[in-house]
């Protein structure tokens, strides 16, 4: 009874059409071309680096045909991983396979026949209506045009990464002064520009603002004249580590001003450490860092009532503290389950939690984080059948639930809370 149940609900929620509320895809090649373009997400190349493969294979000149050929060959070594079934997913999928098991010796088969089938004009309508996706999140950098693509379909999303961090690098104010024709040297400038990217952003049709934080940052507001002190030490190279600290407190939480000003939610995504492997490949040197906890951000929660902050942590352990959060304050919203998180036993564990304890019209059940189409298929494929084993036996089988009940809630976790908190 259990399993036909949850095939049933299953069957149901792949019928509601997503909205993916946050990825790194490029709007302009939004689909894969290759299969190297699939193999070469960071998962795959930092799994199979881990598990022997030499970097060799990973540079820019190697032939990208022979790099699909490497990682498949050490596929063997990670296929009890997520990671390994959602690309078998993805090769049965989209491009035919029907062996039992992938190996360097479906190189040349699948090589050919991905660049055969990614070839054809319709090829990315295609892998968005098989996976039952109507809109993407995207992530801008601040200075993106966002020009020459389908902002309906590819939803801009301003990240502001460098924005609160890499102001010190002149490369980065070099970018802010040609977006915004501000040369930021004080606390006005910089507020000016800010408006001016979100004014630019928003008329664009941006629906949220974005920015993933450090484990030991903690938002406070910062006063103009201490902020002036610290962009003046950031343009002349010499900034203490406090000036750094408030600089970058001040810049957030002028960010926070701003998604309050012009509506836009917050995406907080919290506590990943950079460059922990230093030898590591690309994408594939940081990882998460306990050390952090919300109270890091009750001034921020506490300052700005009327911005919704979706918040996404790295550490299922994390979990009971955001899920507390969101139970408590009204502006924080339980967000997807984010790159370490993003593991079925993870995911299970943390969204019976939420579903449990969360207003159900505060959660954003899932994201994909893809940087490609083919990625949303299977990535959301497993988080449907968690939450139809969740549903099942938590909801129907324990509350008493009626199937309509259980699957209007998948839909608000799934579509209709994205919908309404980034107004899309």
């Amino acid at each position: 009874m259990t399993d036909t149940l949850q095939q049933e609900l299953y069957t149901e929620i792949s019928k509601i059409t997503l909205i993916d509320p946050h990825s790194h895809i490029n709007p302009h090649q939004a689909a894969s071309k290759s299969l190297d373009d699939i193999l070469g997400y960071h998962y795959y190349t930092e799994l199979a680096h881990s598990a022997g493969m030499d970097k060799k294979p990973l540079a820019a000149d190697f032939k990208p045909r022979e790099r699909v050929r490497a990682i498949l060959a050490h596929m063997n070594r990670f296929d009890n991983t997520v990671q390994y079934q959602w690309f078998d997913e993805i090769a049965r999928t989209f491009l035919g396979y029907q062996g039992e098991r992938l190996s360097a010796d479906d190189c040349d088969t699948l090589c050919d026949n991905a660049e055969k089938l990614m070839a054809q004009p319709d090829w990315e309508d295609q892998v968005l209506k098989k996976s039952n996706i109507e809109k993407v999140f995207l992530t801008n950098d601040f200075d993106d045009p966002l020009e020459g693509f389908d902002t309906k379909r590819y939803v801009p999303c301003l990240r502001t990464d460098d924005l609160v961090f890499h102001l010190d690098k002149k490369e980065v104010r070099d970018r802010l002064a040609k977006a915004t024709d501000l040369d930021v040297g004080t606390a006005a400038d910089l507020r000016r520009a800010i408006l001016k990217l979100f004014d630019r952003f928003t008329r664009k049709g941006a629906r949220a603002c974005a920015i993933s934080l450090p484990p030991d940052f903690a938002p406070q507001a910062v006063s103009d004249d201490a902020l002036n002190s610290a962009l003046q030490a950031a343009r002349a190279g010499n900034e203490a580590l406090d000036q750094r600290r408030l600089r970058n407190a001040g810049t957030f939480w002028m960010l926070a001003e701003h998604c309050r000003q012009f509506r836009l939610p917050f995406d907080l995504m919290i506590g990943v450490n950079r460059r922990v492997y230093e030898q590591g490949v690309y994408q594939g040197q940081d990882l998460f860092d306990q050390r952090t906890s919300l109270i890091q951000y009750k001034e921020l929660f506490n300052a700005f009532p009327d911005v919704t902050f979706c918040i996404s942590v790295l550490t299922s352990s994390q979990n009971q503290e955001l899920a507390s959060y969101s139970w408590i304050f009204p502006n924080v919203v339980t967000s997807g389950h984010w790159w370490y998180s993003n593991i079925p036993v993870f995911i299970e564990h943390d969204a019976r939690a939420r579903l449990q304890a969360v207003p159900k019209t505060k959660q954003l059940g899932y994201y994909s984080d893809m940087y490609k189409l083919e990625f949303g298929l299977p990535k959301f494929n497993m988080y449907r059948r968690i939450l139809a084993r969740i549903l099942a036996n938590d909801f129907v089988g324990d509350r008493g639930w009626k199937v309509d009940q259980a699957l209007d809630l998948a839909r608000l976790v799934l579509r209709d809370n994205v919908k309404r908190i980034f107004n899309v």
